[in-house]
């Protein structure tokens, strides 16, 4: 009996197993089939909801004076520390090549110098990837204090790092190792600085504004230039091979401090606060919740920072624009200035310290340029400004070198205000450019991978591929072909760049400098040339969208309505007419069908059989 009845339980347990697999099966059908129900119905919801939004007074941010000073001042200490760091690296590249690699020739000395320059680029699109995610996740201003901090430390240690003549082959790999530490902070630096002011900045000045971080940038190297220059010029040769160099170095802990403090005193943006909190109804901050997953036709429903491999799916066409621009920038940036000390130097044949007060006064006036490139793009457009970049520096490049290799004191100085042209032109555009080519969830991101991965490739190297270039060739015109050769491409990316001048940033509500602009914004809003609602609100998180509407809204909600039931209608029509004539087509052969039956019928029973036919008649 027990076997039996083990039997008849193993031969119940299979009947069982298969109709509850049958029943979850169905009910995993269903579910499927209610999901995509309420995808579709949450697709046309919000179809409706971007068609019927209109702009209101609460939308638009109006920036706070006081918070945009504090802003701009903690984010352009940070790039001037940035910057003061190349600036100082820069201009004793030749003495940090003596030092490392006393035994090498010369030309080995100032390639390994430019190397290890360029090493630091190498961690930097490692350092925006990594630093540029956190910053969609964590905020804009913990990052940028990191990044501040972590430079100063590694800077720092730079000036007391010892020499090949203390530790031997150690002390090169340790001077590589900190300014891989450099470039990974730094990596993150001016994505987040630029993504920082362009989404604090109002749309209609966000040129200027943010023209002023490169402002810093190059005071910042300008600073670090004169600090050698006067040392070189008040201290002995003697002292500044041993120790004189390392004092600018071991300034930049203190500068770091000072920054950090500035640093810590703004708050985050008023764009990624958004992006990230909502009210409940009971007042209180809290995280935006998931939106629902519906089809890809919905744009920006995802509220939350994307992976990497998102933004390279979803963007690549912004991130390779934003990538050769940035290629175009730096090399001409860099060649103005990281590389121009070792040119006049070793292949112009100048004195140091005169190669390096050449350069001072025109890094001023290029500082100085920068915000009124920025200024001009506000009033005219983005693009105008980064052809007119491009273009000056493939017909200038060459005259530029021809006036420096005359070797005259005017004529280099000619050729180095010939070589600014186009750098105050591209830098004073770019931080208001290329951040606004992303959404705000993905912007510190985006920003991270594109320009870090240009500057990594052609900024750092730029200097490097210079003295290559003049070494293997022997033509002290070979840096400017460089140029031309990288310019022309960056000429070609300015035509798929999204013109962003005096426009509200991707995913983001427009941002005015008052409340009677913001006003005046909403009352113009449907004339206003500048100011595309229907795109506006195509790309703004769900959760603004969501909201008892207005009497305009709900006309429009209204008007949208009665369309989609005209067309609802007309499909109807349409499909009512198609069954007709199916019903038509149907009868008809029917009909013909019957006629054929009946015809090979009559056949029949007119054709005499077989059989009548072989029998005789009695």
């Amino acid at each position: 009996m027990k076997q039996r009845a083990g039997e008849e339980t193993r031969d119940i347990s299979p009947t069982i197993t298969a109709q509850q697999k049958r029943e979850e099966s169905t009910r995993h059908r269903d579910a499927a089939q209610a999901r995509k129900a309420e995808r579709k119905a949450e697709k046309r919801r919000l179809m409706m909801l971007r068609r019927r939004r209109r702009l209101r007074v609460d939308d638009v941010t109006v920036v706070e004076e006081s918070a945009l000073k504090k802003a701009l001042a903690g984010s352009v200490v940070g790039n001037l520390m940035e910057w003061y760091d190349v600036g100082v690296y820069g201009y004793l590249a030749v003495i940090i090549g003596q030092q490392f690699l006393p035994d090498a020739d010369g030309h080995i000395q100032n390639m390994f110098s430019l190397g290890v320059f360029a090493v630091t680029f190498i961690a930097r699109p490692l350092g925006g990837v990594i630093l540029g995610q956190l910053g969609d996740r964590l905020g804009r201003k913990e990052v940028l204090a990191y990044t501040l901090m972590l430079m100063a430390i590694a800077t720092f240690l730079i000036g007391i790092l010892p020499t090949y003549a203390a530790i031997g082959v150690a002390a090169p790999i340790l001077l590589i190792a900190l300014k891989l530490i450099q470039g990974f902070s730094t990596g993150g630096e001016y994505a987040g600085a630029t993504t920082f002011i362009t989404e604090y900045a109002p749309d209609k000045k966000r040129g200027f504004y943010a023209a002023l971080l490169d402002w810093g940038s190059y005071m910042g190297f300008a600073a670090g230039a004169a600090l050698v220059s006067v040392l070189q010029l008040t201290v002995t040769e003697e002292f500044m091979n041993s120790w004189g160099w390392r004092i600018p170095f071991m300034i930049a802990l203190p500068l770091g401090a000072i920054a950090l403090f500035f640093r810590t005193k703004i708050e985050d943006t008023p764009a990624f606060q958004e992006s990230q909190d909502i009210v409940d109804e009971s007042g209180n901050q809290k995280k935006a919740p998931a939106v629902r997953e519906i089809e890809d036709a919905i744009v920006a429903t995802d509220e939350g920072p994307s992976g990497v491999l998102a933004l390279l799916r979803n963007y690549w066409r912004e991130l390779l624009t934003a990538f050769f621009l940035v290629a175009a920038a730096n090399t001409v940036g860099y060649a103005l200035t990281s590389y121009m000390p070792t040119y006049l130097s070793t292949t112009l044949h100048y004195d140091p310290i005169h190669g390096n007060l050449l350069t001072l006064p025109i890094l001023v006036l290029v500082a100085f340029a920068i915000p009124l490139c920025g200024w001009i793009s506000d009033h005219t457009s983005r693009r105008a400004v980064l052809v007119t970049a491009a273009f000056s520096a493939v017909i200038l490049a060459v005259p530029a070198f021809m006036f420096m290799a005359h070797g005259a004191i005017w004529s280099t100085l000619l050729g180095l205000f010939l070589l600014a042209v186009p750098v105050a032109m591209y830098m004073g555009n770019l931080a208001a450019t290329l951040p606004a080519q992303f959404p705000t969830a993905s912007r510190y991101g985006c920003m991270g991978i594109a320009y870090n991965a240009a500057v990594a490739i052609f900024g750092g190297t730029a200097g490097l591929i210079m003295e290559a270039l003049v070494t293997f060739t022997g033509n002290d015109l070979a840096p400017a072909f460089w140029v031309i050769a990288t310019s022309l491409i960056g000429f070609v990316a300015t035509f798929f760049l999204r013109e962003s001048a005096r426009q509200p940033l991707p995913g983001s509500m427009p941002s005015v400098a008052s409340v009677e602009e913001a006003v005046e914004l909403v009352e113009t809003q449907e004339e206003n040339p500048e100011l595309d609602v229907e795109e506006l609100f195509a790309e703004v998180p769900v959760r603004l969208l969501d909201q008892q509407p207005s009497v305009e809204e709900a006309k429009v909600e209204l008007a949208v309505a009665i369309e989609a039931e005209d067309e609802a209608r007309a499909d109807l029509r349409r499909a009512q007419a198609m069954t007709q004539a199916a019903w038509a087509a149907v009868e008809e052969a029917r009909l013909a069908a019957e006629v054929e039956d009946s015809e090979s019928g009559d056949e029949d029973e007119a054709a005499p059989s077989p059989e009548t036919e072989a029998t005789p008649e009695v």
